[in-house]
């Protein structure tokens, strides 16, 4: 994300919208991002998740390690809401008797600030500078990987749908 350039404040929309709804997908400054409206909290985070790039919309919420938690539909990648940071469970090989844990990978899923100002609801996105690797899949480079997956995936659906005739 460009530091230099000034934050700014995208109307999303009315908080009843979200009552029902519970998440939404805006395009803001070109950037694909999924708002979650969870337990009264709202957040905001990119949309395709940090490993593969496959879509959080319908990701599962849960508390991990007193955290909550988005968890990718496609592989399970445990992604917190309100750090972007990635989890995982593990034992120490070296012990005989370990418990697995959970730790953290650190930063992984770029997060935007969400605001709430007499209903309305409004993201900022993030500024903080460098690299975070969810930013992959907001670059050419990523959108054209995503766009080639979803072209393969919709190849295979075809080619599927013949062999039921």
């Amino acid at each position: 994300m460009d530091k230099n350039k000034p934050s700014r404040m995208y109307f999303i929309g009315k908080k009843e919208d979200f009552d029902q709804a519970k998440r939404m997908i805006v395009t803001l400054d070109g950037r694909d991002i999924l708002i979650i409206y969870h337990q009264r909290t709202f957040y905001a985070m990119d949309l395709q998740c940090y490993h593969a790039g496959s879509s959080l919309e319908l990701g599962d919420i849960e508390e991990i390690n007193k955290k909550l938690c988005i968890v990718c539909p496609k592989h399970k990648y445990k992604i917190t809401l309100a750090e972007g940071e990635g989890l995982y469970k593990a034992a120490n090989p070296a012990e005989k008797l370990s418990t697995p844990q959970w730790f953290s990978k650190g930063i992984k899923q770029r997060v935007h600030k969400v605001m709430e100002v007499d209903e309305d609801i409004f993201v900022t996105l993030s500024n903080c500078p460098g690299w975070v690797e969810s930013d992959y899949y907001q670059t050419e480079k990523g959108r054209a990987e995503l766009r080639k997956a979803q072209e393969s995936k919709d190849g295979d659906e075809d080619a599927n749908a013949d062999e039921d005739v």
